[in-house]
This record gives structure tokens, sequence and C-alpha cells, in this order.
């Protein structure tokens, strides 16, 4: 034999050693009996060899390290060539004694583990769902509260427009539904933070349904009805930050865009069906009945997440210890000191306000230029949620193939040349077509802006930068609602539009120079900046 190569040791890699012929070589690259390969001079002078080591001492330290860090990043996934169930581990010895194996073989009797093990092994959304029971009863009761809040919107809507019998006290509906929430978000960020946080998604979906059964029994007059629903929604913030900082302890790094893009599916597609099913549920059930529907789905969210398992605050004892107010100022003090984090907060906050009006524009481009029938603006709509359906669609099974950066900054783009375009389109039909793949640079945006700063911020800090982030974005649409209603009414739709569009454009410009350098910073830009999986270290 002229080249052994040994990966054994013990008696076996000696056995081996004996089976070489004059001027033969022996290769060592381990010793998986557990004892290396006694070798000495002598025993080369003897057989008249030459050997040496493929993995020695500073080999294995830059791999140990590799080991720790790459998978967590999304640098080095192993291959998993079979999974094993906790009840067939006597089968997965056996394959590995007969070589039956490709890659890295799992079982564990611990249940989470073999599901992380699980997860590892497959790609895409059903997978991850399949493999990970805590991340899909996230998922789970995410889309049943979603459903039951797009129901009872129409509800409340009707009631406020029927019993007040003004358009105003249906935009005040709005207003302290959407806006009132952004005022409090450092504060309720930081409650996930502080606290487990699997509890304060519980405790948050509990005092949701019980508002909500409260005003479907009482339902107020409309200055209470309205404080409810900001006590409501202020609730909901609090959940938000939590749900989505508790996602990096519950999936493997390389796995956070498709997590992002199941949540960010089944939330829209939730909030797409719901109209309908308050359509179907109205006739029969009532304003009351609606809000019932809605008050138990919080129930249901909440008896699901009592599958998850214990999220404790990851916060040091000098923060536990901390003044509440002050742990709550962190969160904007963190977005406001690290470039990274800071521009893609401002730059985000920036597209949305520049293109949160087309909503309401798209009513009076189809009326005022276009001049199609009122219909067609349900149509347009629709065209913008099926983009966004599918955006999230295509990215839980390929967002692995583009860095994070790169899919945030042409979700910036899309988003904002598809509305430009929309303000020179000629005809439904192309207003239809720009504003459906629009709809897909709005799913690029959410999910690559939600996994940056899970990659970027300590988990410790994610649930105030997560509110925070969420505040911005909420005061972001109120100047687009207010300022563009006046652009509108000065300029017409087609002005707006372009103005809209420009605008984003431009914070997508500046996020294109500024981000990439701010990253590289940070000292960890492979991790961040591609989520491609990696079969060796690249250099860094």
């Amino acid at each position: 034999m002229t080249i052994v190569l040994d990966g054994v040791g013990g008696r076996l890699g000696r056995d081996a050693l004996e089976l070489i012929g004059p001027g033969g070589r022996l290769l060592i690259f381990g010793w998986s009996s557990g004892r290396i390969l006694p070798l000495s001079a002598a025993d080369l002078y003897r057989l008249e060899i030459t050997a040496g080591a493929a993995i020695g001492r500073r080999v294995l330290g830059r791999l140990r390290k590799l080991e720790e860090t790459a998978p967590a990043a999304g640098r080095l996934i192993p291959l998993i060539g079979a999974p094993f169930p906790p009840a067939e581990a006597a089968r997965a010895h056996i394959a590995l004694e007969t070589r039956a194996t490709t890659g890295k073989s799992c079982s564990s009797p611990d249940q989470h583990r073999y599901s992380q093990c699980m997860a590892e092994r497959g790609d895409g959304a059903l997978a991850l769902l399949r493999a990970n029971p805590a991340f899909r009863a996230l998922s789970i009761s995410r889309v049943v509260s979603f459903v039951g809040d797009s129901v009872s919107l129409v509800a409340l809507m009707l009631h406020v427009a029927g019993s007040a019998g003004a358009a105003l006290a249906v935009s005040l509906l709005l207003l302290v539904g959407d806006f009132a929430p952004a005022l409090v978000s450092p504060l309720t960020g930081a409650i996930g933070d502080r606290f487990n946080r699997k509890h304060v998604m519980i405790v948050c979906e509990l005092a949701q349904g019980a508002l909500l059964l409260l005003i479907a029994l009482a339902l107020p007059p409309l200055p209470l009805l309205l404080a409810l629903v900001a006590v409501r929604s202020t609730i909901g913030q609090t959940f938000q930050p939590a749900s989505r900082a508790a996602i990096p302890e519950l999936v493997a790094g390389k796995d956070l865009a498709v997590a992002n893009s199941t949540i960010g599916f089944g939330a829209n597609g939730a909030e797409a069906v719901g109209p309908f099913i308050a359509a179907a549920l109205f006739p029969i059930l009532g304003v009351r009945g609606v809000l019932l529907v809605d008050a138990t789905s919080f129930l249901l969210s909440a008896l699901v997440l009592t599958s998850v398992r214990s999220l404790p605050p990851a916060t040091t004892g000098d923060e536990a210890r901390q003044p509440f107010l002050a742990d709550a100022r962190v969160g904007l003090g963190y977005i406001a000191s690290v470039p990274a984090v800071r521009i893609i907060a401002l730059t985000f906050c920036a597209v949305v306000m520049f293109n949160g009006i087309d909503d309401v524009a798209i009513v009076y481009l189809v009326k005022d230029t276009l001049v199609a029938p009122e219909w067609t603006v349900g149509l347009i709509l629709g065209g913008v949620g099926i983009g966004l359906l599918a955006g999230y669609v295509v990215l839980a099974r390929h967002s692995r193939l583009a860095p994070m950066t790169v899919l945030l900054l042409v979700g910036y783009a899309v988003s904002s040349v598809g509305n430009l375009l929309t303000g020179v389109a000629w005809a439904v039909a192309a207003a239809l077509l720009l504003q459906t793949v629009r709809g897909l640079g709005l799913a690029a945006m959410d999910v690559a802006g939600n996994t940056l700063l899970q990659r970027l911020v300590p988990g410790r800090l994610l649930g105030r930068v997560f509110g925070n982030f969420y505040g911005l974005i909420g005061v972001a649409a109120a100047v687009s609602y207010v300022g563009g209603g006046l652009l509108l009414d000065a300029t017409g739709a087609p002005v707006t539009f372009v103005v809209a569009g420009t605008g984003g454009a431009l914070a997508t410009i500046i996020a294109a120079l500024t981000l990439p350098r701010a990253l590289r910073r940070t000292g960890k830009p492979l991790g961040v900046l591609d989520s491609r999986p990696r079969l060796h270290q690249s250099p860094e």
C-alpha cells in the first residue's frame, strides 16, 4: 500500500500503518476512536515511510471557532443526510457503522434539539413549520389573531359609520388604531425585553380579547370606544416587537428570512381574508357577534402560544435594576448610536413616509385621471395584495439566494419606482401591473428589514429596537397621510404618485451609498450581508 489516510487512530490506525510499503506515506486527519495514532521516528525508519498531519492544533482552533459562530450566521450549513427519530437511535448507529449515511446524521432524546435538526435539513417555510413546533405555534397564533382583527375592524367601521354618521368618526377610529400606539412604542418595546417574551405575548392576547369582549357587550359611545380601541391597539403594539424579537430564539440564524417571510405571508393573508369573512358573518351575527368572534380569536391565539417554550429575558443585572423609563430610552439610544441600525430605520421610514399615501391616491387616480369605474379601485388595491403575498411565497422558499442588504435595497427601489410609474400610467391595466409588482417590493422590504435587525441587534435589546422601529413607521405613515393628502388636494393623483416615487427612490440611493459600508463596520458583514449557505469559511 502506498498511502494511508487515517481518521480513526488507535488500534485500527496502527494496523493500517503496518500495511504501508517502503516509500509510502501516512496522512493523519483525525482520531474518531478517541486516541491519536502513536507514532515515533523509529516507526518511520523501520517502515521507510513519511508521515504528516492534515489537522493540527492551529487548524483545530480555527475549526472550533467556525463551528461556534458560522452556523448561527448562516455561513456554514451542515448537510443533514438522515435524521433519526429518538425511538430509532439504534438504527442510527447501524447506519453509521455500515457507512450508509451521507453527511451529518441526527438523533436526540431532546425533542427541541431534534426539531432543530429537522429544520436544518429542510428548506422553505413548510419544512420549517413541520420541524419547529414552537415557531409553528407562533405562526398559527399570528394568523388567528390577524383574521380576528381584520374582521372586527370592518365591524367597528360599519358601527361607527352607522351610529356617528360622519366620515370623520371613521377616520378617528383608524387614526387611534394606527397612530396612538406609535406614541408609546419605546415603552411597549421595553416590556418584551424586561419580561419573559412568551408570557408577554400570552398576556397581550388575553388582554386584547378582554377589551374586545367589553366593547362587544357595551358598544360604548364614540369617545369611550375610541379610548378602548387605542388601549387595545397599544397592547397589540406590545405584542408585535416581543414576537419579532422571539423569532431568533426559536429558529436558526440561517432560517430568519424564511421565518419572517412565513410570518408576513400569514399576517397579510389573514388581513386579506378577514373582510370576506366579515362580509359573511356580519349579516348573521351583527356588530356584537363579529366582535365576539374577534375576542375568541385572541383566546385561541393565547392557547396556541402556551406550547411555545419559555423565552426568559436576556437582560444583564444592571439593566434589570434600572428604572423602566431609562430602560425604554435605551432602545432609541441604540438606534441612534449604531450606524447600520440607524440607516435601516431612517431609510425604511423615509420610503414609508413618501409612499404611504398611495392607497388614497389610487382612488383619485382611477376616478379623475383614468376615468374608470369605481370597482377598479378595489382591483388595483387587490393587485398590491397579490404581489405582496406572492413576494412572501417566493422569499419563503428562495430568500437564501440573495444577500439581505441587496434584498432591502431592491424592495425600496421596486416599491418606490412602482409608484412613480403609476403616476404616468395610461390605463387601469398598466396601474394594476405596476402596483402588483410594487407589492413584491413591499414583501422584500419587510423580510429584509426585519431579518437585518434580528441579525444586527443583541437579543437583549431586540424588543426595544423593534418597538421603536414600528413606532417610527407609524409616525412616518401618519405624516404621509397628512402631507400626501395636502399634496393630493393641491396637485392631483399623478403628481402625488411621481413625488412619492421620487422621494422613495432618493431614500433608496442614500441607503445604497451608506448601508453596505456601515454593515462592514459592524465586524460581522458575512453573517448579515449574505444569507446564502456556504460550505466553507470565507476570508474576512
